[in-house]
Order: C-alpha cells, then sequence, then structure tokens
C-alpha cells in the first residue's frame, strides 16, 4: 500500500518497484509540478553495513545527478537521507523505462533504435566529461518521455563513481546482464565499460533477447567473461550488417578492440541513421565473386591470392540506396571504400569536384590520420550503389605483408591524383 505522503510530497501512485526502493509519482505542492519520487525500501537499513552502504548510494545519487544538467539525463531536485528514512525526488518522466522495447513483438524501428541509443551516448559522454561513470547501463534505468517518443532520459546514477574519488568499484553493484568482462571480473572499470552495457541494451533492443540469458549469475559471469554471444541476425535475419558491426564493436570483451570513446559510438550511429536508406543486400555477392571483383582491380595488382582473401574477411560489403549520404564533408573519419557497383559524386560546398564509378576508391586520406583526420568533401549515391568499406582499425589488425601492399597502392593512388591535379593547374595556368 502507497503511503499519503513521503516528506512534503504528496504521493498518487506507485510507479515501479525494485530489489531496494519503491519509486512513485508525486505532487510537490510547493513548486506546483509533478515528481518521481524514489524511497529505499526500509527493510534495508535494518543490518547497519548495508543500511550505510544504501543510504551512500542514494546520497551519491543525489550529489552527482544533481550536477548534470543535460536534456538526456534525469533532473534531481530534491534528497533526504536520515537515520529513519532515504529518499530523492526528481524529475518526472511519464513515458516508462526501456524495457518495453527490449521484448519480442514489442521491437522498435531500426531507426528509432538508432536515435535512442546516440541520445544515450551523448548524455553518458556528457557524464564522463564531467568525470562521472553510470556503471549500471540498462533499460530500466533509461526512461522514455512518452512511450511512443525517441526523447530519453538517463536515470539512476546511485553506483556511478567520479573520477576524482579513490572508490572506483564497490562489488556486487550493478545488473550482471548488463556488465562488462571487466566488471564482472571486478577489476578497476573505466567509461568503456559503460558502452559495453549500452552494446548490450543495444542488442537487446534489436532482437528482444539478451545476449546471455541464463538460469543463474554464475553461469551468466562465466559467458560474459568467455564467451562470443549469439549472432543478431539468430534472432532477427534482417538486422542491417551495419547495426551488427557498431553493436560487435561496442561489446567486444578485450576493451582495447571495444570503442575507445563516446565520440567514435556516436559517430557510427550518426552514419547508420544517416543511411537508414541502406537495404540488407537481397543479392549479396558469394566470395567467390568477391575475389574475382577484387583481383579486376589495378589497386590490389600486387596483393597475393592469400591476401585478398584477407581483406575480404575483414571488409564490409553494403548496399546502399540513391541519394544516401556515404561521407560527409567536415565529419572525422576512420574508413575508406571502394565502389563496386554504381556512381557516386563527390562534393566540397556546392562544387562537384568529380564523379566515382565502380573501382574507384574514396575515404582513404583517414588512414595517414590516425582517425582523427576531418573529411573535406561530402560523397553522395546518385544511384544505387554496392560498396567495400574498410576501417582502419581493421587494416591495422590485418598481416604485415596486407598492410604494406595497401600502403604502397595508396601511395600510387595519392601519386596519380597529385600528378593530374598539376596537370589542372598547368591547363588552367595556360
Amino acid at each position: 500500500m502507497s503511503p499519503e505522503r513521503i516528506g512534503k510530497y504528496e504521493i498518487r501512485r506507485l510507479l515501479g518497484e525494485g530489489a531496494t526502493s519503491s519509486v512513485y509519482l508525486a505532487w510537490d505542492p510547493f513548486n506546483q509540478r509533478e515528481v518521481a519520487v524514489k524511497r529505499i525500501n526500509p527493510v534495508f537499513f535494518k543490518p547497519p553495513h548495508r543500511g550505510r552502504l544504501f543510504r551512500q548510494l542514494l546520497v551519491n545519487e543525489a550529489s552527482l545527478a544533481g550536477k548534470l544538467k543535460h536534456p538526456h539525463i534525469v533532473r534531481i531536485y530534491d534528497a533526504v537521507v536520515d537515520a529513519d528514512d532515504a529518499y530523492v525526488a526528481m524529475e518526472y518522466v511519464p513515458g516508462g523505462t526501456l524495457e518495453a522495447l527490449a521484448r519480442p513483438g514489442r521491437l522498435a524501428s531500426f531507426e528509432r533504435v538508432i536515435e535512442i541509443i546516440f541520445k544515450c551516448t551523448r548524455a553518458i559522454n556528457y557524464a564522463f566529461h564531467n568525470g562521472i561513470t553510470h556503471r549500471d547501463i540498462k533499460p530500466a534505468n533509461i526512461l522514455l518521455s512518452a512511450a511512443d517518443g525517441n526523447d530519453i532520459r538517463i536515470s539512476d546514477f546511485g553506483a556511478a563513481f567520479q573520477a576524482t574519488s579513490e572508490v572506483t568499484q564497490i562489488a556486487n553493484l550493478g545488473s550482471p546482464a548488463y556488465m562488462s568482462p571487466q566488471q564482472v571480473r571486478e577489476v578497476q572499470v573505466d567509461h568503456r565499460s559503460d558502452i559495453y552495457s549500452l552494446g548490450v541494451v543495444m542488442y537487446q533492443l534489436l532482437t528482444g533477447h539478451l545476449p546471455f540469458e541464463c538460469d543463474n549469475n554464475y553461469n551468466l559471469i562465466y559467458r560474459i567473461a568467455n564467451e562470443i554471444p549469439p549472432a543478431l541476425t539468430e534472432y532477427r535475419p534482417e538486422i542491417p550488417e551495419e547495426l551488427q558491426i557498431i553493436v560487435q564493436r561496442a561489446m567486444e570483451k578485450d576493451v582495447e578492440h571495444r570503442y575507445q570513446t563516446w565520440g567514435e559510438f556516436s559517430h557510427d550511429l550518426t552514419l547508420a541513421f544517416r543511411n537508414c536508406a541502406m537495404e540488407p543486400d537481397q543479392e549479396a555477392l558469394p566470395e567467390t565473386e568477391k575475389f574475382r571483383f577484387l583481383r579486376t582491380l589495378p589497386f590490389f595488382d600486387k596483393f597475393s591470392d592469400a591476401e585478398l582473401w584477407e581483406t575480404i574477411g575483414f571488409s564490409q560489403w553494403n548496399q546502399f540506396q540513391p541519394g544516401t549520404v556515404i561521407l560527409k564533408e567536415g565529419e572525422a573519419g576512420d574508413h575508406f571504400s571502394f565502389l563496386v557497383e554504381g556512381e557516386a559524386q563527390a562534393k566540397r560546398k556546392r562544387t562537384l569536384l568529380g564523379v566515382f564509378t565502380p573501382g574507384d576508391c574514396f575515404g582513404e586520406i583517414a588512414l595517414f590520420s590516425a582517425g582523427k583526420g576531418v573529411r573535406s568533401a561530402s560523397v553522395k549515391a546518385t544511384s544505387t550503389v554496392r560498396l567495400i568499406t574498410i576501417r582502419r582499425q581493421a587494416l591495422e589488425r590485418a598481416s604485415e605483408a596486407c598492410r604494406m601492399h595497401f600502403y604502397q597502392a595508396f601511395l600510387t593512388v595519392l601519386a596519380t591524383r597529385l600528378s593530374l591535379a598539376s596537370s589542372r593547374i598547368a591547363n588552367f595556368e595556360v
């Protein structure tokens, strides 16, 4: 039964209950607004040690979240922590939690998932730049401003830590299903642990399933630390390859292979959202056709057969619809592409720089800028196109011989382009 009041707040109804707390919709008579009041269940105050821990978590949530003013982070209005009671009053977000969209039969469109996850990356990145790592990212802690909308609020910073704090890990905090391999091993974590957790959320929003589903936490923790999750397409075959790659990179077990920054994660989501016009490649080329095509390109003349097969293994082959912006001027780039089929145009501002046809490559300057290069032009598909895309990180993990041949081929490409540019300048001067 709900209480009539909690402090100065008039309780209207119960919104939800968790293992340690209850959340109520309440009315703030002083500020004339609806609020959500989260109250620690009194039973958890009885054991002295646990009581101190849960009070500290509530203080942590109020103090940390209260410092964060971001449109996608729940605002904290008030907090009371004393010997007999502990609660926080916060912004009421009426759309429920993201759990509603994480079940088979209730899954959102790909575009909606991308937008929700993108907003999460921006909010958590903002917290990170304020020295805060959340450590409990899960659908229950991501609120929807409306049941049918994409606007979200990140909540529940109770398990978070500050970069300036001496305490960086508390055992048994967080939700095991969403924990990173580093978190389940109880080693020191940083923002890349949150990146993994948000990758799990994205996996669940796309498939309606968790990557690892177990009867007990012991098996779950072992699988998180040691096993590879089922491919997303085992649950939903139509998931675009681009989204599969994003989830896979966010959930890499080796923290050094994971997205290293929230900006990288956001950037790939931006490209994915822009390319919603892309379709699953219904006529995907078989491996033998991919090999045959690469062998016809002058760029790959010096590659051995083994190096061509290696290239096929770490490259992405996607199809895009006319009008899709493949590269955007001013954005950071960490990949380059070859055109397999169709036609695309390169423009700087509104000036046409050139037309790409099958066999042409573009975006290769990203190789020489350690992933921090800014695109100097935009590339847009003018017909249905099929592209080979290679990421800098994938190339860096290639064999030494394969990398050497890529660099040699790019030197040839750059020399040819410089020669053409010099000829045009000479003709212009004449």
